[in-house]
């Protein structure tokens, strides 16, 4: 693999995130499905708290695409994870968001993964439009170089 594993400073926005007992699998740790929830709990949070994206009375929102989740270290319930996001591009109607989960006390992730939005019309959710310039604004500040 030779990948680095990310560390906290990779990232812009950060946000608790407790585990819960029903998170767990049958090894004692988080499964790994429930990543993504995490990854999902993140992502919403900071679209609501900068009011980048109305997902309940917007006229666009975003759709999840693709998504991937890298997994270094195990998390335990009770853990407080801290999620990092940040932003690696943004086009004309996507965004490629990228997250790291810590558990606490670490430096190195114990999971990294990326989701990508494609943002539709919120009727029909099915024709592309464009990123919303005010959601292009609450990202920018989390926007980092492409990893090379």
């Amino acid at each position: 693999m030779g990948k680095t594993i990310p560390r906290r400073a990779d990232y812009r926005f950060f946000l608790e995130i407790p585990t819960r007992w029903g998170d767990q699998d049958s090894f004692a740790h988080v499964n790994n499905a429930v990543y993504y929830t995490y990854f999902d709990t993140l992502v919403a949070h900071f679209l609501n708290a900068t009011g980048g994206l109305d997902m309940r009375k917007g006229e666009v929102v975003g759709v999840v695409v693709e998504t991937l989740c890298r997994h270094h270290a195990p998390a335990y319930f009770p853990d407080i994870l801290t999620g990092g996001l940040r932003v690696a591009h943004i086009g004309n109607s996507s965004v490629r968001y990228e997250i790291g989960l810590f558990r606490p006390g670490q430096d190195t992730a114990c999971a990294e993964g990326h989701f990508v939005h494609v943002h539709v019309d919120a009727a029909t959710q099915s024709q592309i439009r464009p990123v919303p310039p005010s959601l292009r604004a609450a990202l920018a500040p989390l926007m980092v170089l492409p990893a090379g």
